[in-house]
């Protein structure tokens, strides 16, 4: 990786667009909705994988969790649209945001006891591991 020095001001207004949340919080009175690609922890432990994403202001019926082959896509959809018509003006305001995390699972997991749930603005995934790959107690072998 080398460390380029940057002289035009171009690519640092092209990365204040794309990295602002353009569409949260309130601009100039105005609502909007929406957010940015959301953050996640991954853990594991002896006995599952644990993947926690922050999407606070959303509900559970706003997401969708896909499993295809070792792949696990978490990802939402969001539109709003308002109407406000009075005798002398018609104002319209909508919004829309969404995102898709997208995660390859290894082959330890047990796809069949996968478990969601979400509580507080966080989406929580429980990934159980199989029998097979936990971590096993230590033995002692006897030799005949």
């Amino acid at each position: 990786m080398s460390l380029v020095k940057r002289t035009d001001r171009l690519p640092f207004i092209l990365e204040d667009i794309f990295n602002t949340d353009w569409f949260g919080g309130v601009s100039n009175g105005v609502s909007k909705i929406g957010f940015n690609t959301p953050a996640v922890n991954i853990q594991e432990t002896d006995n599952d994988y644990t993947i926690e994403l922050a999407a606070p202001g959303l509900a559970k019926e706003n997401f969708n969790i896909e499993l295809d082959a070792d792949v696990l896509t978490i990802s939402s959809e969001i539109k709003k649209e308002s109407k406000d018509e009075k005798s002398n003006y018609t104002r319209r305001e909508f919004g829309y945001s969404e995102f898709k995390r997208s995660f390859t699972l290894p082959d330890a997991v047990n796809t069949a006891d996968i478990f969601a749930s979400y509580e507080n603005g966080i989406l929580s995934l429980k990934l159980p591991k199989k029998e097979e790959a936990k971590v096993q107690p230590k033995r002692l072998i006897e030799i005949s």
